[in-house]
């Protein structure tokens, strides 16, 4: 009886998200609204939402305090800084420097969709490095965001190639790789190359062909191809012209550089964070060489901090969502919902498709793409023996399926991160990442069930 009033419950929150979000509400209100009902329904229903409760109606308020403090120390602070960081290039005219450099080439291609394809590969390539999708996303949206749409892309199209980059790679430094190795008893170089790779390579280049297409018909269909003028720097910069155009891509080049050390044996403790603090450090050590005016020069630098406190809106939105998602897991949704799969056993065919469901309905309302998956880790190889097939034969297809979904959820951080910085809906943005995601995980899926 609980488990029907826990799927009533859950459904009518979503549907009251889905109203809110159509009405054009506020999108952070909207979440946190219904994710605080849903923590107290929880409470309702005998739940714990807190290790410790302490009264009844202090504890949600706890919950999103506690969230508040985690985003902020975490994804919020990393939000916070390269939101400086980019406003501070937007100031010095790095950012148009940056524009012109790598707009230059592209005056001979006849359409910004073949654009598309190079982006979209380019930024999984990058989340070898740079594992975190939202991270990704944030450093993408800081430096390519403003290329893409000066060579004609539409803000839509560019918003969903870049909330896209970070998916299925086969990387032996992916966390999700490491446990399911050691489930499997390999190494996890063997799991990557004889397994994973195999399958997520051939999707990669499927999903990059998918993605250029239909965005170009929902351009069509949409008429949204307004390109943006980029303003001219009142500043003259001559000699420094190509050292400022690389500045905003500091960050990257270094953590790109970390990566390759990295490799031989040298181990740079970098972060984002981290990495974002050096190269403001190394611009304004610049600024101070090509300007005469000290004053002037570090009065600029207050962009860097304002432009933090610009960046606080995304910060919330992840944090309204986050309390969102909590309220489902105080419910009990999620937790019934992977009760549920763990007790499915069935044929070799249709346990991965059955799984892959699953994973598709949790990741979608929690946004997570790896939540699920590290859970259902322990249950891969008694799960495949029961149903006589290889353990690979799910951990592929789940793993892949729950990263490339992370894309087409709303309440994902991603997802929320782009909407915020681009200024469009989350849903119209889903519109755009659905259909390569989904075109991704069915090609997979087919193509591991063939091969596994």
């Amino acid at each position: 009886m609980e488990t029907i009033l826990v799927f009533l419950i859950s459904a009518v929150s979503l549907l009251a998200i889905s109203y809110m979000l159509i009405k054009k509400h506020d999108i952070k209100i909207s979440l946190f609204a219904i994710g605080l009902i849903l923590l107290y329904v929880a409470q309702l229903l005998g739940h714990p939402i807190l290790e410790k409760p302490s009264h009844f109606l202090l504890d949600p308020i706890t919950v999103i305090v506690n969230q508040l403090g985690d985003t902020l120390s975490g994804a919020g602070l990393v939000i916070l800084i390269l939101g400086g960081y980019s406003a501070y290039m937007t100031a010095i005219g790095a950012n148009d420097m940056t524009v012109r450099m790598l707009t230059k080439p592209l005056v001979y291609i006849k359409s910004p969709y073949i654009l598309v394809p190079v982006v979209f590969l380019l930024g999984n390539l990058l989340s070898l490095v740079i594992p975190s999708a939202s991270n990704l996303a944030i450093i993408l949206i800081a430096t390519l965001f403003p290329v893409l749409r000066k060579s004609g892309m539409s803000n839509l199209t560019a918003a969903a190639v870049i909330a896209t980059t970070a998916t299925i790679m086969p990387t032996p430094l992916g966390s999700d790789n490491v446990a399911v190795a050691e489930a499997l008893g390999i190494s996890v170089s063997e799991y990557v190359f004889s397994s994973h790779a195999i399958i997520s390579i051939p999707t990669l280049f499927v999903m990059a062909l998918v993605h250029m297409v239909w965005q170009k018909y929902c351009d069509s269909k949409e008429k949204n191809m307004a390109i943006i003028e980029v303003s001219e720097t009142q500043e003259t910069v001559k000699s420094f012209s190509v050292l400022y155009a690389i500045l905003p891509l500091l960050p990257i080049l270094i953590l790109l550089a970390s990566f390759i050390l990295n490799l031989f044996g040298i181990v740079l403790p970098l972060t984002v964070v981290s990495v974002t603090i050096i190269s403001f450090i190394i611009t304004l050590f610049i600024e101070l060489l090509r300007n005469k005016e000290t004053k002037e020069t570090l009065a600029k630098s207050d962009k860097f901090f304002k432009g933090m406190g610009s960046a606080i809106d995304i910060v919330m939105l992840l944090v309204a969502a986050s309390t969102f998602v909590n309220g489902l897991k105080g419910i009990g949704l999620i937790t019934i919902l992977q009760e549920t799969m763990t007790k499915t056993s069935s044929s070799g065919v249709l346990l991965p498709i059955i799984l892959v469901i699953f994973s598709a309905i949790i990741v979608l309302l929690s946004g997570s793409g790896t939540a699920l998956f590290f859970a259902m880790v322990p249950l891969l190889v008694p799960l495949a023996e029961s149903a006589g097939i290889s353990p690979v034969a799910l951990s592929v297809p789940l793993g892949l399926a729950g990263n490339l979904f992370r894309a087409v959820s709303p309440v994902s951080a991603v997802i929320l991160i782009v909407a915020g910085a681009t200024k469009e809906d989350p849903i119209k943005l889903v519109k755009r990442t659905a259909i390569p995601m989904c075109v991704g995980v069915l090609f997979m899926m087919i193509l591991s069930l063939m091969i596994f």
